[in-house]
């Protein structure tokens, strides 16, 4: 069972941050081609976030600004394909709230929108269904914490088995939290996908900004049971740091137990995070007092609910299917049990991630290419399954670049010599391209290669003479390109090596013969 942990403190604000540091928050409006001003935020288009893809409008008169465009994304039936928006720069280490908006109004010509992935970094956040909210003219959002590791957060579509058209969004949003705001879980392990924010007794509007500092979405609850004078609860005093507004409601029974259903549907199988909120609204009492139960297991006993508030929560909690709460007065308890607010998240074990040092080699290659495929954005070998088109990982407690095979892909442009710092590299094919410039002589540091194939490009100038120092390469293939000079010895001696040079290259051997 989770740990169940009650908490009045106060804790401390945002990281220190100077003048020079990123924003605290992003609005972007996706396929969006000029800024709009929406719901008191300025919502920028999204084409500095990300290269490929395509904008659409979405038609109809009533739809919301940020609802009217949408970036698409040709799926061409190709499964464990994804397309990454790169958002930043956000705060190394800083958790943020992070939600997506869809709405699909037809813009892939299908009747029903497409099913696909959602990823975070390296982690598979889950499914995007939005078939249901689509038919009563609805969006749908969905809403999770992610701490970021980098200097920007990749978020990204994901084509699966059941996409039957192309992926699409309407709008992005990335607000970083305080430090206190959900901070009993580890999001160097963790990530939180919300599954229900609720404010009890309420039937007005979404609560959200101003109201809520981060802009989260407190969702009413019927049905209405306006408390009897608004407390005066510090909510400076919760570390998660719910708006004051939803205390000013309250779901309650006359007396008795009071049973809730939350949230409404049923729960897959996992883990969650649960957050509830109380206040009682009555300035002077002897004491509100009672017993939480979730699916008769006990969550927490003998809970005293006074007008300062208080909030319970419980990080790792074990639910299945319909999830019952039963709230019990205790002996001695001057007035029946009852509930504000409260949260629930699923709790996503945080995915594997390249290293480090692989990733920053591959995008300082990645700016000396053109036309790479589409992919090529986000974690280059996560979440499984959704590696970079041509990119093979290595396995073990150090995710490396092993392969790098782009043949036919169209690419252009000139090979960076810091692919030499791709030091797991076993094998690297670039042929039938379009690449130009030298062969970059630091390849000899790739002690571990054992095929190179650049052949059918327009590679210039001589042959590294370093390659013949590889120890492991037993493939080399240079042919049709645009080479001079002599061919190295050590190549030509090297034993073991299936090396072809020829034709169509202005190349000698050592002894003045023309190949």
């Amino acid at each position: 069972m989770s740990s169940l942990l009650l908490f009045f403190s106060l804790f401390s604000l945002f990281p220190k941050l100077s003048l020079s540091q990123p924003p605290l928050s992003f609005y972007i409006n996706c396929g969006a081609s000029s800024p709009v001003d929406f719901n008191g935020h300025q919502w920028i288009p999204d084409s500095n976030f990300i290269s490929v893809g395509v904008n659409k409008t979405v038609s109809g008169s009533r739809v919301l600004p940020i609802l009217s465009s949408v970036r698409s994304f040709v799926q061409e039936r190709n499964t464990h394909k994804k397309f990454c928006y790169q958002i930043g720069p956000v705060i190394r280490s800083a958790r943020y709230m992070v939600r997506t908006t869809y709405f699909y109004g037809g813009v892939n010509g299908n009747k029903n929108p497409p099913v696909f992935d959602q990823i975070v970094d390296g982690t598979l956040w889950g499914l995007v269904n939005t078939t249901e909210d689509y038919a009563h003219d609805m969006s749908t959002y969905y809403e999770g914490v992610f701490r970021a590791v980098g200097k920007t957060v990749s978020i990204c579509l994901g084509v699966n088995q059941l996409t039957d058209s192309d992926p699409f969004i309407s709008a992005i949003e990335m607000v970083m939290l305080q430090n206190s705001v959900y901070n009993t879980t580890d999001f160097s392990k963790f990530g939180l996908s919300l599954i229900s924010r609720n404010n009890f007794g309420y039937t007005g509007p979404i609560i959200s900004l101003p109201d809520d500092q981060f802009d989260r979405l407190w969702q009413p609850f019927g049905p209405r049971q306006a408390a009897m004078q608004v407390p005066n609860v510090s909510v400076s005093g919760f570390w998660n740091r719910p708006p004051a507004k939803i205390f000013e409601t309250r779901l309650t029974v006359n007396a008795g137990p009071m049973v809730l259903q939350w949230p409404d549907g049923p729960l897959p199988s996992s883990t969650y995070y649960i957050a509830l909120y109380f206040a009682d609204d009555r300035v002077q009492s002897s004491g509100r007092a009672f017993s939480i139960s979730i699916n008769n297991v006990p969550y927490i006993r003998n809970l005293n609910v006074t007008s300062s508030g208080v909030a319970v929560f419980a990080t790792q909690w074990p639910l299945a299917g319909l999830t019952s709460i039963k709230f019990t007065p205790v002996d001695g308890s001057d007035a029946s049990p009852l509930i504000n607010g409260g949260e629930i998240f699923n709790v996503l074990p945080i995915g594997r991630r390249t290293h480090v040092r692989d990733v920053i080699v591959l995008e300082r290659i990645k700016s000396s290419l053109l036309y790479l495929p589409e992919d090529w954005s986000g974690d280059p070998c996560f979440p499984t399954g959704y590696s970079w088109t041509g990119i093979t990982c290595s396995n073990g407690t150090r995710v490396r670049i092993t392969s790098i095979n782009l043949m036919n892909m169209g690419v252009s442009g000139s090979l960076s010599p810091d692919v030499a710092n791709l030091t797991a590299l076993t094998t690297l094919v670039l042929a039938n391209n379009s690449l130009s410039g030298p062969i970059p002589s630091s390849l000899g540091k790739l002690k571990h290669l054992e095929v190179l194939g650049l052949e059918n490009n327009r590679f210039i100038g001589t042959i590294p003479s370093s390659l013949g120092g590889i120890g492991s390469l037993r493939e080399l293939h240079l042919e049709n390109n645009n080479l001079n000079g002599t061919v190295p010895k050590s190549l030509l001696q090297k034993p073991g090596l299936h090396f072809t040079f020829t034709p169509g290259n202005r190349l000698s051997l050592s002894s003045g013969q023309k190949t």
